[in-house]
């Protein structure tokens, strides 16, 4: 065979040999699963865990791969062909097999009862791996208004509204969107003024331009509005319910614009819209609106983000690794160069520090819905939240821009592989739910007023507490040594003052994620070990410590660091 055959047979192999099943591949999944689940609960789902990560790795890929082509993307029809106003979007046929697959794992189902987040997320995780492709948003965002409407709705309006959005079958399900942008009120929330006036029969009607709309095509829209008599400011901000159509299918009071051409989740309809006497239903009591929708949706979004993040970052570690052992250059298999392997090891470190991060929060979750937890744990998921969100939306995208570099120039290639469409996501994933100075700010101002902080560090010791493997031992010290420096941090900031303590509030955010989840890996690893199990962690916890926590660490001087390296991408 000449060279050019010999390649492209090396490049065939390399997509042959990538994984079949995004379950069955993932060991570092299996076991957070089964730790946070127990072994009775898990043994009893792997079955539909096992189900999603095949359909993830085939019939899903290939589905969003085409939808995501150039000229396939979704379009606003305005009006019917007898000049009815629907205000409808048209998506590639593609968008409903991936719609199909996605509903048909039960992702959305499984919040019908309390308890099974982990669960839940266990599934998003797999679904995530294709990236947004056209449903992860509306996931999401269903998501959150589940939250919403069995949280803080009355009877009669949980009752209209909630089972079709827990629906299995997308052929017959509905799914929600959120909607709190405003032109004059990005982040600034407060001053949003969109306004609500009530019809006297419990329904209340909704005026005014909402500005970054996702998921435009769903079926419910939670948004928040400013009764008229209301304060200013986020006080007055109530949380409403808009159905799309009204109870004689007409379409409710609302008028697209035009859609959004967006860098990323280009297969994602979002718009802008108008309302204009909108139909629409409180959830909650209205003075705790934006409360309730920070509680209930916006921390549901964020987690979701985080968990997308993970996968996403899991994905680039499949690409990546498979390539370098496939892709030959100078004789042999780049992912025998040094360089390459530890690119690789910050890839794969990264998706198991996010997934170890994304997966505590789901379980403490599962013990809030339960009754489970305390109000330690409350506060915990609190800050660690929003850390989260903004610090595996940064990793994310480095990460899918070192699988890209790997990759070489086709790295950048569309149609050679998903990591282009990954990388414009995550940039949208780092804007989604709060951009980074709105976490970090929020961090700050709830560690000032309810010391959310203190709960935060007991959790994060309580992990190391665990740790007792002497493989183990070197970097739990170092570990306990970086919860010591959140402390310290943190007093230095608070005793400087507001404006400095908002100007370090980012590199606060940046310890207490790194830390944290080096704490959980640790924990994790102890499990493993404890259990008998093979496990990568010791290596992967080495890394991700000199990289974020071990000040003056030089892998000079580092006699470890070029054999872990390659015991990293050995595994893949």
């Amino acid at each position: 065979m000449n060279d050019t055959t010999t390649s492209r047979a090396a490049l065939r192999a390399w997509e042959d040999g990538k994984p079949d099943n995004f379950f069955t591949a993932d060991t570092n999944l299996q076991h957070v699963l089964r730790r946070y689940m127990g072994e009775s609960a898990y043994n009893a789902v792997t079955g539909q865990f096992t189900q999603t990560g095949g359909v993830c790795a085939d019939e899903l890929d290939q589905a969003a791969k085409v939808e995501d082509l150039i000229g396939n993307h979704p379009r606003l029809d305005r009006w019917s062909g007898i000049g009815e106003r629907i205000e409808q979007i048209e998506f590639h046929p593609n968008h409903d097999v991936v719609g199909r697959l996605t509903w048909g794992t039960g992702v959305l189902a499984l919040q019908a009862e309390p308890g099974h987040i982990v669960e839940q997320l266990g599934h998003y995780y797999l679904l995530a791996h294709n990236g947004e492709n056209g449903h992860m948003c509306s996931v999401t965002c269903t998501a959150g208004a589940v939250r919403a409407l069995q949280a803080f709705a009355d009877e009669t309006v949980k009752a209209k509204f909630l089972p079709p959005l827990l629906d299995a079958d997308f052929d017959s399900m509905q799914h929600a969107a959120q909607f709190l942008t405003e032109l004059q009120g990005g982040s600034d929330v407060g001053a949003n003024t969109v306004t609500a006036q009530p019809n006297g029969d419990g329904t209340w009607r909704i005026n005014g331009e909402k500005w970054f709309c996702s998921n435009i095509n769903a079926d419910q829209f939670i948004i928040t509005a400013r009764p008229l008599d209301a304060p200013g400011g986020t006080k007055g901000l109530g949380l409403f319910l808009v159905p799309r159509l009204l109870d004689n299918g007409e379409t409710n009071g609302f008028y697209l614009r035009r859609l959004k051409d967006k860098l990323g989740t280009r297969t994602l309809a979002s718009a802008e819209l108008d309302f204009v006497d909108a139909v629409a239903y409180p959830v909650g009591d209205l003075d705790r609106g934006f409360k309730n929708m920070v509680e209930a949706v916006l921390n549901t979004s964020r987690l979701m983000n985080a968990v997308a993040c993970a996968a996403a970052i899991r994905r680039s570690a499949i690409e990546a690794g498979s390539y370098a052992c496939s892709r030959e250059a100078f004789g042999q298999p780049i992912a025998s160069y040094p360089l390459v392997q530890e690119t690789y090891g910050d890839i794969v470190t990264e998706a198991y520090a996010a997934t170890a991060s994304c997966f505590a929060l789901a379980h403490l979750i599962d013990k809030i819905d339960t009754g489970q937890a305390d109000e330690g744990d409350v506060m915990t998921h609190r800050l660690l939240v929003n850390v989260n969100k903004y610090i595996t939306s940064i990793r994310a995208t480095e990460a899918v821009h070192q699988a890209i570099e790997v990759l070489g120039g086709n790295g950048a290639i569309e149609t050679f592989s998903i990591l282009p469409r990954l990388y414009r996501d995550m940039i949208v994933f780092e804007s989604w739910e709060g951009s980074h100075n709105v976490l970090c700010l929020q961090v700050l101002r709830d560690i000032t007023r309810y010391h959310i902080h203190e709960p935060f560090f007991s959790f994060v010791q309580a992990q190391l507490d665990t740790v007792t493997d002497a493989r183990l031992e070197s970097d739990t010290a170092q570990v306990k040594k970086a919860l010591r420096e959140c402390g310290r941090l943190l007093e230095r900031m608070v005793a400087n003052g507001e404006r400095y303590a908002e100007a370090h509030s980012r590199r606060m955010a940046d310890l207490f994620g790194y830390t944290a989840q080096a704490a959980l890996l640790l924990a994790e690893a102890q499990w493993e070990l404890d259990q008998g199990l093979p496990t990568l962690k010791p290596d992967i916890i080495t890394h991700f410590v000199n990289r974020h926590l071990r000040p003056g660490y030089n892998p000079l001087d580092d006699e470890g660091f070029l054999p872990r390296i390659e015991r990293l991408i050995a595994a893949v």
